[in-house]
């Protein structure tokens, strides 16, 4: 196996079937599922302009139009927001 200095992949693993892609964590990816991500990623790419993901990681200023906007995450209990919408029934 190559080693290039590249260590984001360090702790992922094959299963024993070959079936499955393992995260440090022991999360389960398809090898079919990573080829859907990764087309997926290639045609954001592709509309974004860009020819290849180097070529968007070292695009400074296209780059963070690329990325658009930031998403804010708002955990709310779901008791409170129905009770807020739809007040409480009797």
């Amino acid at each position: 196996m190559d080693n290039m200095g590249n260590h984001d992949w360090a702790g992922w693993r094959w299963s024993a079937s070959g079936r499955y892609l393992i995260s440090p964590d022991g999360d389960k990816i398809t090898a079919q599922r990573l080829l859907g991500l990764m087309w997926r990623d290639s045609q954001e790419l592709r509309r974004a302009g860009f020819a290849s993901r180097q070529k968007a990681d070292t695009t400074g200023t296209k780059r963070a139009a690329y990325g658009g906007q930031k998403v804010k995450v708002v955990i709310v209990d779901l008791a409170d927001w129905h009770e807020q919408r739809f007040g409480r029934s009797g």
